[in-house]
């Protein structure tokens, strides 16, 4: 493949540098130039996950460039701490009734499942430290990553609590008493500051990396190039932070998208440009080159499992459009939240079939009401969404799951489905010949709404930012058509927005 300019300057840098990359690119073909260039030399790829890293490992072995090492940060971590170490990995999260059990959590008699509120915390205050760069829990303000009233009302009455329970689960994995976590043992690696034996170390998507992470990798003496597009970090939900702004390196761009054509490009820039409304700078360039006409894999993409499934019923069962599906990650998966509760444990709740429930968490709830209090006062995004689909479909949210189940396509052949769902999170990196929106994004007239009624002050600009960086995401998955809901368009192009882009009629 013959290099653009920007890619050449990048295969011919010297020492430390950044690549910021926009969707469609070619950061892995930059990168794969970038080692074949320096065949002598020792080189380390961390990849984003399991899927990049396998794929990458093909490449690099096509190649015969067996001086290549590629890794997750996680497989990496395992390999320093957790081989030979006795310690246990556990598959899953610990579910909040296990934490309370686990740390023997007391009840409060003025609060209905307090114990399990405060293993909620815990268990969140767990995640930010092990991907924090901090040397102590008590170096971190947990406070400052609880944003709903209600929730941070408990995280400020209870915080010693909070603290002094954190620290004794952190110890009862660090003593091997129980399974550990990939977070735990990713934690540990950076706590000690290991000297990795490579001359380079390409960091891939660098703008959802963890600090404990970047952390080892600026301590490396290596040479280092850090790759990835400020404006696809979708993970600050999960503690990641934009590793390129805080890197100091010389700045290196890929500009060109080879994925999408260049009205797709001017539809992902003016989406981005709504972070001015945020004080933000959301300037950037993107070039489409892409010109495929292929509408074989068609997607549809949401911000939420709720908002995906909600489609799903509405074009399989509702409207009768499609006969055949795929969900991205296995369908199971949408009808959990990542504790375990699963969608007819609300289900059962809210029709007050209370032996029906599984799920201990769910099962101590006397009705929906308590559930959606533990909801206010633990920011349990994925309960709500729960609750919210149980509401709206009742009694046929059974038959409809059924329906949906008997008609997935498994075993991955998405080659034979009429269409693919997906949200954003699962597709990240994924591209489809055709790509139609779930109107569950944020919206620049919803945006602007919340600055007027709250001020800049007191609303969560990280975290808005984050969601116009999903729905850029969202739009930049297509090579060829987009379908996008009139609604989720920039306000000032909604009548200037190019042919290629299809407007969905509501």
């Amino acid at each position: 493949m013959k290099l653009t300019s920007e890619q050449t300057a990048i295969v011919n840098s010297r020492g430390n540098i950044k690549i910021n990359a926009v969707a469609g690119s070619g950061k892995t073909t930059t990168l794969i130039a970038y080692a074949q260039a320096r065949k002598e030399g020792r080189i380390l790829y961390i990849a984003f996950n399991k899927s990049v890293k396998t794929e990458a490992e093909r490449k690099f072995r096509e190649l015969k460039m067996d001086n290549v090492r590629v890794e997750t940060a996680h497989s990496l971590a395992h390999y320093y701490i957790v081989q030979g170490s006795g310690y246990k990995v556990r598959k899953d999260v610990y579910r909040t009734t296990e934490i309370a059990e686990i740390l023997g959590l007391p009840s409060a008699s003025n609060m209905k499942h307090a114990e399990y509120v405060l293993a909620n915390h815990i268990n969140k205050f767990f995640t930010y430290f092990c991907n924090s760069d901090k040397a102590k829990v008590e170096d971190l303000d947990y406070e400052n990553v609880v944003f709903e009233p209600e929730a941070k009302r408990f995280a400020k009455n209870f915080k010693e609590l909070i603290l002094r329970y954190t620290r004794y689960l952190l110890a009862k994995m660090d003593k091997g008493e129980i399974e550990i976590l990939h977070d735990f043992y990713l934690k540990k690696f950076q706590q000690m500051k290991p000297q990795l034996p490579y001359d380079y170390i390409l960091f891939d998507e660098g703008q959802d990396a963890s600090e404990a992470m970047l952390d080892v990798f600026l301590t490396q003496k290596a040479c280092k190039v850090i790759v990835g597009d400020t404006h696809q970090q979708i993970y600050a939900w999960r503690f990641a932070i934009n590793s390129l702004e805080k890197v100091d390196y010389p700045v290196f761009h890929l500009s060109s998208s080879f994925r999408f054509s260049n009205e797709i490009a001017s539809l992902a820039t003016r989406i981005l440009k709504w972070k001015k409304h945020l004080g933000l700078d959301g300037r950037v360039i993107i070039n489409g080159y892409g010109d495929s006409e292929d509408t074989k894999m068609k997607a549809v993409l949401a911000r939420t499992n709720m908002g995906l499934l909600i489609k799903a019923i509405e074009l399989l069962i509702e409207k009768e459009t499609i006969k055949t599906l795929y969900f991205e990650g296995r369908f199971e998966r949408y009808t959990y939240a990542d504790e375990g509760a699963s969608i007819y444990d609300v289900l059962n709740l809210h029709l007050g079939k209370l032996a029906h429930i599984n799920d201990k968490l769910i099962a101590s709830m006397a009705n929906m009401a308590e559930l959606e209090d533990y909801i206010e006062k633990t920011e349990d995004s994925q309960l709500a969404m729960i609750v919210e689909v149980v509401k709206k479909y009742g009694e046929l949210l059974p038959e409809y799951i059924n329906i949906i189940k008997k008609n997935h396509i498994a075993n991955d052949d998405k080659t034979k489905v009429e269409m693919i769902f997906s949200t954003v999170h699962k597709c990240k990196g994924m591209e489809y010949d055709e790509v139609t929106l779930v109107d569950d994004f944020i919206t620049e007239v919803k945006l602007r709404k919340f600055i007027t009624d709250f001020g800049l002050k007191k609303l969560n600009i990280s975290k808005l930012c984050e969601e116009i960086n999903l729905l850029y995401v969202a739009v930049t998955r297509t090579k060829n058509i987009l379908n996008i809901p009139v609604e989720l368009l920039p306000v000032s192009g909604i009548r200037t927005i190019a042919r290629d882009v299809e407007l969905e009629e509501k």
